[in-house]
C-alpha cells in the first residue's frame, strides 16, 4: 500500500496500527502551519483506509509536542491583514475555525486513536491529545494550557473537551492559572489512562493495546466509538435512541456471526476490515 508523504509527520501502517508521528524533534514538534494541515491530511486517511484499525499519535524526540510555533502565531497579523478591521476579524475567525478541524479531524476518525506522551504536552498539545480517545504517558510528561500565559484564551479544543475528562473545577484551575501537571497528577485527575515506567515501555505498551483493538470486530469498534461521542454531547435519553438506532442498522453483521462461530469452535475470530 502506498502511504502519503508528509514533511512535519511519519506515517507507518502495519497489521491494522497506524502510527502517526509528529516529526520536527528540533522543535520540540512545535506545531507549525504544514503539521496542523498534515494533521488533519492523516487522521482523514486513517479514517478512509479500511486497513487502518486503530491509530496511535506519538511525538519524535525529546518532547511529545511544545504546541503552537510561536512563528507562527507571530505570522498571524500579517496573514490576516486587511484595511477593513472587520474583514481582518471575519479572516482570523476562519483561520481559528480550520485550525479547530485539523484538530477534530482526530475525533472524526471514526478508528480509535490512542496518544502516546513524553516530555512536553503544552498549549496546543493539549488540545491535541483531548481529541484522542485514550491517553498515555511516561513519567516526565508535562502537561499546561499555557495560552494564558501568552495573554489568550484557548481555543482549539481544550476548554470544551478538558472538562469532560477531568471535571469543571480542575479544568477551570488548570486554564487559569496554565501550571504545570506532571504524570502523577494527570493520572489520578483523569487526563490520562496510565503511566509507564519509559519511552520504550510506554511504546511497547500502547502498542498491545492498539494490538487488542485491531483484533476486535471493525464495524463494532467504530460503533462504540461514534456511539460513545455522540452519548457525551447529549442526553442519556438522547444516547439510548441513538444506539437503538444504529444497532437496528449495524447488530446483524458478518462479524456477529464470525464471533458466534469463533466461540463455538474454539478459535480467534478474524474479520474483514
Amino acid at each position: 500500500m502506498n502511504l502519503p508523504a508528509f514533511s512535519m509527520l511519519t506515517l507507518s501502517l502495519d497489521q491494522g496500527i497506524a502510527e502517526v508521528r509528529l516529526n520536527r524533534p528540533d522543535k520540540s514538534n512545535a506545531m507549525n502551519a504544514a503539521m496542523w494541515q498534515e494533521i488533519r491530511q492523516a487522521f482523514d486517511w486513517v479514517d478512509a483506509t479500511p486497513a487502518a484499525r486503530v491509530a496511535i499519535l506519538s511525538g519524535a524526540g525529546r518532547n511529545f509536542c511544545a504546541g503552537i510555533d510561536l512563528a507562527m502565531l507571530a505570522s498571524i497579523q500579517q496573514q490576516i491583514a486587511n484595511p477593513d478591521g472587520a474583514r481582518s476579524r471575519e479572516a482570523l475567525r476562519r483561520l481559528i475555525l480550520d485550525l479547530q478541524d485539523c484538530l477534530s479531524a482526530i475525533e472524526r476518525c471514526r478508528k480509535p486513536v490512542l496518544a502516546a506522551i513524553h516530555g512536553a504536552c503544552i498549549g496546543g498539545a493539549l488540545d491535541l491529545v483531548t481529541c484522542c480517545d485514550m491517553r498515555y504517558a511516561t513519567p516526565d510528561a508535562i502537561f499546561s494550557i499555557k495560552e494564558i500565559d501568552l495573554a489568550m484564551v484557548a481555543d482549539v479544543g481544550t476548554l470544551q473537551r478538558l472538562p469532560r475528562l477531568i471535571g469543571e473545577g480542575i479544568a477551570r484551575e488548570l486554564a487559569y492559572t496554565g501550571r504545570n501537571v506532571d504524570a502523577i497528577e494527570a493520572e489520578i485527575i483523569g487526563l490520562i489512562n496510565r503511566v509507564f515506567a519509559s519511552q520504550e515501555a510506554l511504546t511497547a505498551a500502547v502498542r498491545d493495546i492498539a494490538h487488542s483493538i485491531a483484533a476486535k470486530s471493525p464495524l463494532a469498534i467504530r460503533g462504540v466509538k461514534e456511539v460513545m461521542n455522540f452519548s457525551r454531547d447529549h442526553s442519556v435519553a438522547d444516547g439510548l435512541n441513538f444506539v437503538a438506532t444504529w444497532n437496528a442498522a449495524q447488530l446483524l453483521s458478518g462479524d456477529l456471526d464470525e464471533c458466534v462461530a469463533a466461540q463455538r469452535e474454539k478459535r480467534a475470530p478474524s474479520f474483514p476490515d
